[in-house]
């Protein structure tokens, strides 16, 4: 009986610590692993509350092209020519896209997926909190064939955040090389990427020579942003070019030419009350006007 017992006792303990071994081995680091690469050609990386570091891909990935996007031609030139180089094994920049909200910033950067998707270029979404494994991204991917481009929507920095040093150290001044296969393409409503300060400026000193030299704080905003090579920046737009954005949006949605012009007025009023005239804000007024059309 007594032999039982303690066989019993022993099997719970066994038991006992193979759960406690699988927490422990849960709450460990584990090593990033690849996704199953065709199953879309966009892919979000996320680090769970437990830690572990995914790379899932995205199953409904949302079509845009560059004939969609108007009152951008400049920039759709640039951003195109540029990716186009990419993808075809030509020498390429990493690219920082700032100015206006709502101007197209980020459509671009899905237009250029759409586009080449078809010739090997992938993109993997990562948030800004996330960029602290900017290399082991990298590490991931630098063996595949595909192109990818690593994609931060709306990045900014506060002081002292991790993901800053990074990313800088990705961008230019890293100790690894850059892959050939990868190109960091990043959103921004500040052209410094962190937050500037009057009182920053007090640092600046003049010789007699009036030779100016930039205090050590302003040079270190401005060095993340100058590590970007394409600079492309986006304005606020103008009325004409507000309507022709509704217009476009109204159009794809089967209004008729004189529909389009009856609800320029409507049009107008919703942008004076968003206090803006952007792309987004145009659509916004096209789903909605689209909406109470079809239930009157």
């Amino acid at each position: 009986m007594t032999e039982k017992l303690t066989a019993h006792a022993l099997e719970r303990l066994i038991a006992r610590a193979e759960k406690f071994m699988e927490r422990v081995e849960a709450s460990l680091p584990h090593a990033l692993t690849a996704p199953d690469w065709s199953a879309s050609v966009a892919f979000r990386y996320r680090r769970r509350a437990s830690g572990h570091a995914v790379i899932t891909p995205v199953s409904h990935v949302g079509a845009m092209s560059f004939e969609s996007l108007l009152q951008i031609d400049d920039q759709k030139e640039k951003i195109r020519r540029n990716t186009e180089q990419f993808v075809r094994g030509a020498s390429a920049n990493n690219v920082l896209l700032t100015g206006a909200r709502g101007t197209g910033k980020s459509s671009l950067v899905r237009a250029c997926l759409h586009t080449f998707a078809s010739q090997g270029l992938r993109l993997i979404e990562v948030d800004k909190a996330d960029m602290v494994d900017l290399h082991d991204i990298i590490e991931l991917i630098a063996t595949r064939d595909e192109k990818f481009i690593i994609f931060c929507d709306d990045l900014s920095f506060d002081d002292g955040e991790p993901g800053y040093k990074a990313l800088k150290s990705v961008l230019d001044g890293s100790v690894a090389a850059a892959s050939p296969n990868v190109l960091i393409y990043a959103t921004s409503n500040r052209r410094h990427l962190l937050p500037e300060y009057v009182s920053e400026n007090l640092s600046y000193q003049h010789t007699e020579d009036g030779e100016v030299h930039p205090g050590e704080g302003i040079e270190e905003k401005i060095s993340l942003s100058e590590r970007f090579g394409l600079w492309v920046s986006f304005y606020p737009f103008s009325q004409d070019e507000y309507l022709a954005i509704v217009g476009q949006w109204l159009g794809s949605m089967g209004f008729s030419i004189q529909q389009i012009a009856s609800a320029r007025a409507e049009a107008l009023l919703w942008a004076l009350e968003r206090g803006a005239r952007s792309g987004r804000i145009a659509y916004q007024f096209a789903r909605d006007y689209a909406g109470r059309v079809a239930l009157t």
